[in-house]
């Protein structure tokens, strides 16, 4: 009697854990996206592809998934597990950021019977985890399990920005993208991406960032993950710590940059040492622990807070510890030279006869080869008082007015008639401007391309012409 009831407990344990698991699948999507990317190189010029994602439904009749599985799209299309037919989805809202979108169906009846899934905590090493999603290889619903082998910040490789990821041993591939990775049937993470010639080592967005950027967006607004604007530098070093007075008992990083114009600027200063942020202890080597002998970066406790919200930072100054509230106000892209990745917009561009210019980006570094190791290094680089962007000449279109200077190519501008400028928009102004019979293009080694203004201006129609360029400058500029 005793076996026979162990073999019926066994069942319905069975039965109720292959219930769960069918409710489970029932919020799986499959994401189809038709993306008109843009040619950083021929500004003017974009194409079509087609890309498949996964995401999973959510409370508020959300589905949740990776902003690069809809970035640039054009039209989406989004189809539920064990259903054939397609529903045309739109982002509701996206933080490239982080990379996570929120997409939205109007069609009720793509709801109908389902279940959302729920958020768990943030898992812990060795925990194990199911990934659900639509890669390559097949066109059914897979599902992979592993553990997480560790969390830490990583580089997100669709923004080039560091936050908190969670690495894992599940088989990840292309079409995984944006599918939940579940602990006991709650998403702990967003499938993000894969270290390609490794064995199996995947990156999940974890659950904490993506409840950040959920409360983020209920004003209607996504305001991204806050950046302090600081140059920092560790203090392992036995010297360094003996100049700026430090004792074995205190830890911190050094503040070497403060920008301009960060909303710490006139709270912070280059020589404090940073000890703690929102009371959390800062090592030497710039970590925090954020769980008992785990540590990972000390931004962290920074992008537990929502932008407009302050953060407290213990510093040291002149050897005396002091305590400041820091408002955070600014991300990133508002105060570095080059900016991040950019995503839905067409690049920013004018043709002036034949010579073609363009603000710098990163999209546009990763498009080329060329002069790579000075681009980089711009891409470094913090934004002054006088400079908050890099304008180069992309390209010189072959013509009987530019002989001599094809060889130009992506080849950053520092004057225009002896005259530094502020950003691209300013250069635009000084070029439309310019009175003189030249225009003088300058770089801070001193080479110059001179353009005959007027020549330039002649022959503008038939050089645009000749290269099949409809518009002869960005549609933010025609504005």
């Amino acid at each position: 009697m005793r076996i026979i009831w162990i073999v019926l407990l066994s069942t319905l344990l069975l039965t109720a854990s292959s219930h769960h698991e069918d409710i489970t699948k029932q919020a799986i999507v499959k994401i189809y996206t038709t993306s008109k990317i843009p040619n950083y190189q021929e500004p003017w010029n974009s194409s079509m592809r087609s890309s498949t994602g996964s995401g999973a439904i959510i409370e508020g009749e959300y589905i949740l998934t990776n902003a690069h599985v809809v970035a640039n799209q054009a039209f989406i299309e989004v189809q539920r597990y064990g259903q054939r037919k397609r529903y045309i989805a739109k982002v509701y809202a996206v933080s490239h950021q982080a990379d996570l979108a929120l997409l939205k169906v109007e069609e009720k009846a793509f709801f109908e019977g389902v279940i959302p899934l729920t958020f768990g905590s943030l898992p812990k090493v060795e925990q194990k985890i199911v990934v659900y999603g639509y890669p390559m290889g097949g066109n059914t619903l897979s599902a992979t399990i592993g553990v997480v082998s560790r969390v830490e910040h990583h580089v997100y490789a669709h923004s080039g920005e560091a936050f908190l990821a969670v690495q894992v041993d599940a088989a990840v591939n292309p079409g995984n993208s944006g599918g939940p990775a579940l602990s006991d049937g709650k998403i702990v993470g967003v499938v993000m991406q894969v270290i390609t010639k490794s064995q199996n080592i995947g990156y999940l967005v974890p659950v904490n960032m993506v409840q950040h950027f959920i409360e983020d967006m209920k004003d209607g607004t996504c305001d991204g993950f806050a950046d302090l604007g600081l140059g920092t530098q560790k203090l392992e070093n036995p010297a360094i710590r003996r100049y700026y007075g430090l004792d074995d008992n205190v830890s911190g990083k050094l503040i070497v940059k403060v920008v301009h114009n960060s909303s710490v600027s006139a709270s912070l200063q280059e020589g404090d040492i940073l000890t703690a942020v929102d009371g959390h202890n800062v090592e030497n080597d710039g970590t925090v622990e954020f769980r008992n002998h785990e540590y990972t970066h000390y931004q962290h406790y920074v992008d537990a807070y929502q932008m407009g919200e302050t953060v407290k930072l213990d510093i040291i100054r002149d050897q005396k510890k002091m305590q400041v509230e820091a408002p955070l106000e600014h991300v990133a892209d508002d105060m570095y030279l080059v900016k991040t990745t950019r995503y839905d917009t067409m690049p920013k561009y004018f043709v002036y006869g034949g010579y073609v210019f363009s603000p710098l980006t990163r999209n546009l570094i990763v498009s080329t080869k060329l002069n790579r190791l000075k681009l980089s290094y711009l891409a470094s680089k913090w934004q002054e008082d006088d400079k908050s962007e890099v304008v180069v000449l992309l390209k010189v279109l072959a013509s009987d007015m530019s002989r001599g200077d094809n060889d130009f190519a992506m080849w950053p501008i520092d004057k225009i008639n002896g005259e530094p400028f502020k950003d691209f928009e300013e250069f635009y102004q000084k070029m439309q401007a310019a009175k003189s019979e030249y225009i003088v293009l300058e770089d801070n080694d001193g080479v110059k391309v001179i353009i005959d203004k007027e020549e330039a201006q002649m022959k503008q129609n038939a050089i645009l012409k000749k290269y099949n360029i409809e518009f002869d400058k960005s549609i933010d500029l025609r504005k």
